[in-house]
């Protein structure tokens, strides 16, 4: 159970360092589509994702005895990076674009992680999809908000 306990921390981590990085002034000034949800829907919905990957990942460590597994855990790691860096480019460089870049990537990493998962626990990859379908929707939104503010 230390190890969850771990997993929970280590996935904590990078949800803080996004979170050093908010919404401010300056993405208050830009054009949103209407179909974007509302400011207080996203921290419990990171919660329970974050959550949720934790636990996936703590699945697919503790079948540590397969080979696989240190490559996969690898691909967990780099979609950690890449989702903590999303939220320090775009609110804290405000740069749209170079976050669109950053979410692409996340998306690619997301899914190989996916994929990965579910060879090693069915549990694990099915516990990955919300958080694939929540960042494949971010990418969205990100793609709009670039197109809606050239040049911001």
């Amino acid at each position: 159970m230390v190890s969850l306990v771990v997993f929970v921390l280590v996935v904590g981590v990078a949800a803080l360092f996004g979170g050093l990085y908010a919404p401010d002034a300056w993405y208050d000034t830009l054009v949103k589509p209407s179909w974007q949800p509302p400011d207080w829907l996203f921290a419990p919905v990171w919660t329970a994702l974050y959550f949720m990957i934790a636990v996936a990942g703590w699945l697919v460590w503790r079948a540590r005895e397969r080979q696989d597994v240190w490559y996969t855990l690898g691909f967990f790691v780099a979609q950690l990076i890449l989702n903590a860096g999303w939220s320090w480019l775009f609110f804290g460089k405000h740069d749209i674009m170079a976050a669109l870049g950053d979410i692409l990537a996340l998306d690619i990493a997301v899914i190989v992680t996916t994929l990965l998962f579910f060879r090693v626990s069915k549990l694990a990859g099915a516990l990955m999809l919300p958080y694939l379908g929540w960042i494949l929707f971010a990418t969205y939104l990100n793609y709009t908000i670039w197109t809606l503010n050239p040049g911001a």
